[in-house]
């Protein structure tokens, strides 16, 4: 009977020689790969200088031989090489688990290039051998390292049980000697950093903490590059003094970012010698996190007030004209009656009636200016132009930023100084201005420029600009009129006029242009701030220091308003009492007209489109020192600025008495009371 065939099973591999010929083969690929392994695993640096294979390529190189010449007793002899390798990883100040990565990595590495050389094959018994072999050594470096450990625990008790404290303290510490060399870090440094410390302990050059620095792309809170030079124990060696909360942002290994805060302490000597700096690490993460949270809704907080402010104030102008509105509509209903009356048929009484209701008309005009005192008392002090510029745009910057057509603010600061004005108006004049110029570029979005600069005659210049079409001459005119009835325009008109009213009082002036360039810009012009001593100097006026002015029989007298019927009516009204009257309807017009022909006396209306009754007056005042100036307005001056108030010798409230008019018009002395106080009449700073 035929026996079958039976197949052999392979011959065993032998698993020396294989592992033999794949270090002798490999063995550069071998260290090459492990290094790397062990670099990424414990985060060791690769610092110019300082080669990491050295030791391991050494470990090879002796495994080498022994399986050469000893063969499987390798396996017990070869750990006995490698326990010093674990004494040494001690005094390089890795941990245990890194000990224990770095022989895993290298069983991880062998049998990879192993199967690799093999097209995939790798036989148990190799595997089996190469796992044996790294076990045997981990676990004499392992002993080797716990060993040196309970030796220094032994000799040092007190350094080890500060060590053990200090690894669980979340406080992280380094110590750097005079040179700049740190001699020891604490556990928790490389916890809070990210990286081992352990290439930086010990090294004399700065390059390795500089690496570290790199690799967690160490920054300040602001953005910049975090550099050695920054570190608290460089500048407390440097400047021999404490240096404290410096704070620095790092980004973990792992993910996610960390902001530590570090302080340095120097210590010094009993002979005065400093020997060496303390260096503290704290983690400021969750602080940080919380202040910057606390920030962004403070942020949101200033941007919803001015919102709610701008709502708010506007809410207001107008549920108070139309009050007015209302009220002034009944009494001119009651006018146009009693003048319907009167032109079928004279009667006295029709005549009573209407001095009556003007009467009421002024009461109530009265009433309004009350209002408008108490709204804006002011808190009057140096205002940093700047600084409340910067304010204006984070509240603003919501209604710039949030439509579909975002408006973007470009500033040019120029650090003019301080104004004296009150800082909640100023802040909101800002704001209000910004807004115009969100509402004119609301259909296409753009930029805005800020500027801010001291001219050369003691003033201060605040610009407002865009790049967008110009203004008509006609707009222009009626952009500060706060009765203007044009679609759109009533709110934003409103709140340019009281703009301009507010800016007035503080003795300045604000106007719209148009640039050259193309588009328009809001200029605000106020005089700079002057010093307790400027101002007590500048009281003591050239014309106070001449003694009160002498005034010849008035007889040519100017009548400077924009409106023509008051105009008019006024040189009629003026004529009639025998006075000399010319009319002119723009500040530049009057100007011109008082260069061409001198003028006894100015009645300047208070509010004009081109140039304000103050600005006229402030001209003329150059021209003619010794004229009569008075100004004619119907709103409240008691908050009036007293540089303003100074250069007229009257003001007179609309309606006019003409009575009180012609007493001032016709003194022959000075008017220091005021040009005879009549009805209707407010002498200069009252």
């Amino acid at each position: 009977m035929a026996i079958p065939f039976l197949h052999d099973t392979p011959p065993p591999v032998d698993a020396v020689a294989a592992v033999l010929q794949l270090l002798e083969e490999e063995s550069e690929r071998v260290v090459r790969l492990w290094s790397k392994r062990i670099r990424a695993e414990t985060y060791e640096l690769d610092i110019s200088g300082r080669n990491l294979r050295a030791p391991l390529r050494r470990l090879i190189d002796e495994l080498v031989r022994l399986l050469r010449d000893r063969g499987r007793d390798a396996l017990a002899l070869w750990p006995e090489v490698v326990r010093s390798h674990g004494a040494r990883r001690y005094n390089q100040r890795f941990e245990v688990e890194d000990l224990a990565r770095e022989f895993k990595s290298l069983e991880e590495v062998l049998l990879y290039v192993y199967a690799r050389r093999n097209e995939g094959v790798l036989e148990p018994e190799v595997a089996t051998f190469i796992v044996e072999l790294v076990g045997e050594a981990h676990a004499s470096a392992q002993a080797s390292f716990a060993r040196v450990l309970r030796t220094e625990e032994v000799r040092f008790r007190e350094a080890a049980v500060m060590e053990s404290v200090l690894h669980h303290v979340e406080v992280g510490i380094l110590l750097a000697e005079v040179d700049g060399t740190v001699s020891f870090a604490t556990p928790p440094v490389s916890r809070l950093i990210g990286v081992p410390m352990r290439a930086v302990v010990g090294s004399r050059s700065q390059s390795p903490l500089s690496v570290v620095l790199s690799q967690v792309n160490a920054r300040q809170p602001n953005g910049e590059s975090f550099k050695v030079a920054d570190m608290p124990f460089m500048r407390a060696l440097k400047e021999r003094g404490p240096v404290r909360g410096v704070m620095m942002v790092v980004e973990r290994p792992g993910g996610g970012e960390a902001t530590l805060e570090m302080s340095a302490t120097p210590i010094w000597e009993e002979e005065g010698e400093l020997a060496g700096v303390i260096q503290t690490f704290t983690d400021r993460t969750e602080a940080a996190t919380k202040t910057k949270a606390l920030m962004s809704a403070n942020d949101a907080v200033r941007r919803l007030q001015g919102r709610l402010l701008q709502r708010t104030r506007t809410q207001a102008l107008g549920q108070l004209a139309s009050g007015a509105a209302h009220a002034l509509n009944n009494f001119l209903n009651v006018l146009r009656l009693r003048i319907t009356l009167l032109r079928r048929e004279f009667k006295p009484e029709h005549l009573d009636a209407l001095d009556k209701t003007v009467g009421q008309v002024g009461e109530l005009v009265a009433r309004l200016q009350e209002f408008n005192v108490q709204r804006t008392e002011e808190q009057l002090s140096d205002v940093q132009v700047d600084a409340t510029v910067r304010e204006a745009l984070e509240l603003a910057r919501a209604e710039l930023e949030g439509r579909e057509h975002p408006v973007t603010v470009e500033q040019r600061l120029g650090e003019p100084g301080a104004v004296r004005a009150d800082p909640g108006f100023f802040r909101e004049l800002v704001v209000n201005l910004l807004l115009a110029e969100r509402e004119r570029l609301s259909d296409q979005g753009g930029r805005v420029l800020v500027e801010t600069r001291r001219e050369a005659d003691g003033w201060v210049s605040l610009r407002v600009a865009d790049s967008s079409t110009q203004y008509e001459a006609e707009d222009m005119t009626r952009m500060f009129d706060p009765l203007n009835r044009e679609a759109g325009a009533p709110q934003l008109s409103l709140l340019l006029a009281v703009a301009r009213n507010q800016v007035q009082r503080w003795g300045g002036e604000l106007t719209v242009e148009n640039l050259p360039e193309g588009g328009a810009a809001f200029v605000v012009r106020l005089p700079l701030a002057r010093s307790e001593e400027e101002a007590e100097r500048g009281r003591e006026s050239p014309e106070a220091a001449a003694g009160p002015r002498r005034f010849q029989q008035t007889r040519r007298v100017l009548v400077v308003d924009d409106d023509p019927d008051n105009a008019r009516m006024m040189a009629e009204v003026l004529g009639e009492e025998g006075y000399d009257v010319k009319v002119a309807n723009s500040g530049d017009v009057a100007l011109k007209m008082w260069d061409e022909r001198r003028y006894d006396a100015a009645l300047l209306d208070a509010v004009m489109p081109d140039m304000s009754g103050w600005e006229v007056a402030r001209e003329l005042r150059k021209r003619s020192p010794q004229a009569l100036l008075a100004i004619v307005t119907g709103m409240d001056v008691r908050g009036q600025n007293r540089a303003n108030l100074a250069l007229v010798d009257a003001v007179f409230r609309k309606p006019i008495d003409v009575g009180a008019l012609d007493d001032f018009l016709g003194q022959s002395e000075s008017p220091a009371a005021g040009g005879g106080g009549g009805a209707g009449v407010a002498p200069p700073g009252g």
